[in-house]
C-alpha cells in the first residue's frame, strides 16, 4: 500500500491543540454589566465544556475548553470602572452623542472590549472613535473615522 493513504496523524490531536483566543493588550476595563457578561460566558462555557466531556465530543470540549480559558483570564484581569459621577468630559461608561459633519447622529456608550457592540450602540475604550472623545467636553470636534464630529452631550 502506498503512504499517500496512510494518516499521518490522529485527528483527535488537532483538537486537543487549539490555539488560545487573543486576548487583548489593552487594560480589561469593565461595566458591572460587562462582568456579569464575562461570568455568564464562563459559566456557559463550563456547562458547553461539561457536556461535550460527558458526550465524548472532543472538538467541541476543545472549543469549550478554549472559550473556558479565555473567559477566565478576562474574569481575573477584569477592573470595574463605576460609572462616572459628572457629564463635563467623556470618560469610560459615559454615553456620547455626536453630530459628524454630514449631518448624522450618533450615540454610544463607552464600554469594555468584551461588551462592545457598535450595532447595538456600545463601544470599546480601546476604539479608536473611543480614544478621539476621551476627555473632551461638549462642543470639541474629534475626528470620527475620515470625517469631523462634533460631540453633543455626554451623560
Amino acid at each position: 500500500m502506498s503512504r499517500a493513504f496512510v494518516r499521518e496523524q490522529d485527528d483527535s490531536e488537532t483538537f486537543d491543540t487549539l490555539p488560545d483566543r487573543v486576548v487583548s493588550p489593552h487594560p480589561n476595563f469593565v461595566t458591572a454589566e460587562g462582568l456579569a457578561a464575562i461570568e455568564a460566558e464562563l459559566s456557559r462555557a463550563q456547562s458547553e465544556f461539561d457536556s461535550a466531556q460527558a458526550a465524548g465530543d472532543r472538538e467541541l470540549a476543545a472549543k469549550a475548553a478554549r472559550d473556558v480559558r479565555y473567559f477566565t483570564s478576562r474574569r481575573a484581569s477584569a477592573q470595574v470602572i463605576a460609572p462616572p459621577k459628572d457629564s463635563d468630559r467623556v470618560q469610560f461608561g459615559s454615553t456620547v452623542t455626536i453630530e459628524r459633519a454630514d449631518g448624522r447622529r450618533q450615540t454610544f456608550r463607552i464600554v469594555g472590549e468584551d461588551e462592545a457592540d457598535p450595532a447595538r450602540g456600545t463601544l470599546s475604550h480601546a476604539s479608536p472613535l473611543a480614544r478621539a472623545l476621551a476627555g473632551k467636553s461638549p462642543g470639541d470636534a474629534v475626528q470620527a473615522g475620515n470625517i469631523e464630529a462634533e460631540i453633543l452631550t455626554i451623560q
